[in-house]
């Protein structure tokens, strides 16, 4: 599959995961989407990049490892996102990463009943 390049391959990849309490919304006049009312994932408008949520220690392996790929620009250093070069953005990556933030966002009490109904299916 190919990288993903832009922020519609983004939106798209994000939107077909079908995961719910998925919002579209455009803070500061940026489209974004967001999980649980926060900000889930979305392009930045300072370097061409995808910005997804990632604790500080992963952001920091992450650059380390692979430093073309992962990227940081100094308005997300104070804030737990790492960012994704465009062009070199894994969607098998990307959706493991969006599972995971959209599960982290989650209220443990809604999750859980969420995880149940997925079972039931």
């Amino acid at each position: 599959m190919a990288p993903i390049r832009t922020w519609e391959e983004l939106r798209a990849l994000a939107l077909s995961l079908d995961l719910p309490q998925v919002t579209e919304d455009t803070p500061w006049g940026n489209p974004c989407l967001k999980a649980h009312g926060m900000m889930w994932a979305w392009w930045s408008p300072y370097v061409d990049a995808a910005v997804v949520k990632c604790g500080f220690e992963e952001r920091e392996a992450l650059m380390a490892a692979d430093p073309k790929t992962f990227v940081l620009h100094p308005h997300y250093a104070a804030h737990p996102y790492v960012l994704v070069a465009a062009g070199r953005i894994d969607p098998d990556w990307m959706r493991a990463r969006l599972t995971r933030a959209w599960r982290e966002a989650a209220p443990k009490r809604w999750l859980k009943a969420w995880d149940e109904g997925q079972r039931e299916k």
